[in-house]
């Protein structure tokens, strides 16, 4: 009975080299397989250039004197890819007040010195980077970004020492070529009406810019 032990022992041995070998050249499959479907998404990069150039129009709330269509441009350098600053020049024209549209016959201001006229130079800061996509295939980069900064505004024949705030978001629908959306609000102090008062001047606007 030990012999025959022996020599069933002695087969399972001389058996284990060859049962090894076949695990080796049949490794075992996997399972389950992946199978991840990838998409190709076009998107459009900013270009290198750091100039920005663009137009904007809108519409200028002028305290005490109504809401004014205002046109003008700006220009910027991008520092880095978060900071930029931004010089402006804006135009309008102030309406008349409602004591003057109520009296009939009083005249504030002359024409010309309804003018409204600023520039600025501003600090910007962008925020909240993102895309937005069109279809499955092409996406545009987008951002918010806020502004503060200072110059001058031109109004009834004086210069007020002005400070700028400001916002906005940007669509870049193309690499050299974007979209800008943006409010402003200019706080100068004046003494048309005998005596001195600070006025919030608030701006919404539409522009369209260049990258050079």
């Amino acid at each position: 009975m030990a012999s025959r032990l022996q020599r069933i022992f002695l087969a399972a041995l001389l058996a284990l080299p060859g049962l090894l070998w076949a695990q080796e050249d049949d490794p075992l499959e996997p399972i389950v397989g992946a199978d991840i479907e990838r998409r190709d998404i076009s998107e459009d990069m900013l270009d290198t250039e750091n100039f920005e150039f663009g137009i904007y129009g809108g519409v200028l709330g002028i305290e005490d004197f109504g809401s004014n269509s205002v046109i003008g441009a700006n220009l910027a350098y991008h520092i880095t890819e978060d900071f930029f600053v931004e010089a402006i020049y804006g135009v309008s024209e102030a309406n008349k007040t409602s004591y003057e549209l109520l009296s009939g016959a009083v005249e504030l201001l002359t024409d010309e010195e309804r003018e409204f006229s600023y520039y600025v130079l501003s600090l910007g800061y962008k925020i909240f980077p993102g895309q937005v996509y069109f279809g499955s295939g092409t996406a545009f980069n987008t951002h918010f970004y806020i502004t503060a900064g200072g110059g001058n505004t031109e109004f009834a024949s004086n210069r007020y020492a002005t400070y700028t705030f400001g916002a906005g978001y940007k669509f870049y629908a193309t690499d050299w070529f974007a979209l800008d959306i943006g409010m402003r609000d200019h706080l100068f102090t004046h003494e048309l009406f005998g005596e001195s008062r600070q006025t919030n001047n608030f701006e919404g606007r539409l522009g369209l810019s260049i990258f050079f």
